[in-house]
């Protein structure tokens, strides 16, 4: 980060397969006031799709301007997921959380999520939430009905080489009764909030 006078917060990763419900334990954490929590906004180069809005949803950079910043190394993380299909955290969206005395919370693909990991060892508490199983995904992705059967099948495959990767985070929290995994996140977070560096 660039400056060191920085008050450093810490940084609570979440990561896990498309429909594990990673983003509704995120959002339940971000309602409770005594975690002191903000949302890191990524930045990508594909296109807003719907409502989505600029500097809220995503910040949207063209994809010449997501390389020049890959190049001045403003990223804290980044990953090229299709030809000319970028996604990463700018360290300034860091900066600016911090900045207001909160702590970072992502939701991330695994890879990103380990990247911030191996950055930050000290100040990032990643957690991997896992699905009761692939079928029970599989179900999940249906119930959503807002992709094909291709897409689904191909997150799928890719959920199951997420799932390998679990064990190189600090916590598992198995999504099989939501409630338990709200309750478990909330205390997870909140105990490492606490803790000094």
């Amino acid at each position: 980060m660039t400056n060191n006078n920085l008050n450093k917060g810490k940084l609570i990763v979440f990561s896990a397969p498309s429909g594990s419900g990673k983003t509704t334990i995120v959002r339940h954490l971000l309602k409770q006031e005594k975690l002191n929590l903000e949302f890191s906004i990524s930045a990508t180069s594909r296109e807003k799709r719907g409502e989505e809005i600029d500097a809220k949803d995503y910040y949207f950079l063209t994809a010449s301007e997501f390389k020049s910043k890959i190049k001045n190394d403003e990223f804290l993380e980044w990953e090229e997921v299709y030809r000319d299909n970028f996604y990463g955290t700018l360290k300034t969206e860091v900066e600016r959380i911090w900045a207001k005395g909160k702590h970072v919370i992502f939701d991330i693909d695994v890879s990103g999520g380990l990247r911030i990991k191996r950055k930050y060892p000290k100040e990032t508490l990643a957690i991997f939430v896992k699905p009761p199983s692939i079928d029970e995904l599989k179900i999940r992705l249906k119930k959503r009905k807002t992709e094909s059967a291709d897409k689904i099948n191909m997150r799928i495959a890719k959920a199951s080489a997420e799932l390998a990767t679990a064990p190189l985070f600090d916590v598992i929290i198995e999504n099989d009764n939501l409630e338990k995994a709200l309750t478990e996140a909330e205390s997870l977070v909140g105990n490492f909030v606490e803790e000094k560096q």
